[in-house]
């Protein structure tokens, strides 16, 4: 199987921009939770340590098991009047709730 997450320009000037301000040695990490309304979560945070069952795209940061549910997907950055917020188009994704960050395989 391989590994694929694609980002879209928009997500990748804001991981950098927001990497810039948290310090050099920073990751931007995408994990998925079991909860939500849907049964799973997206979750985007920080972290300045590499695990072992990390894969690293540039700087970003996900681990062996996330990666299982969320690959082939794309991460996109959409600004918007609601707010700004990061998207994950994931094709196993069967369902998601209206917030997008809750979702079902």
């Amino acid at each position: 199987m391989t590994n694929k997450i694609e980002f879209t320009d928009s997500a990748k000037k804001e991981i950098e921009r927001v990497i810039s301000e948290k310090g050099p040695k920073v990751y931007f990490r995408i994990s998925v939770q079991g909860g939500g309304c849907s049964g799973f979560k997206y979750n985007f945070s920080f972290d300045d340590k590499i695990k072992k069952d990390d894969n690293i795209f540039e700087k970003t940061l996900i681990d062996k098991n996330s990666l299982k549910i969320i690959n082939g997907s794309i991460v996109d950055f959409k600004k918007e009047l609601i707010g700004n917020s990061f998207i994950i188009n994931n094709p196993k994704a069967n369902s998601s709730c209206g917030c997008g960050l809750s979702f079902s395989v």
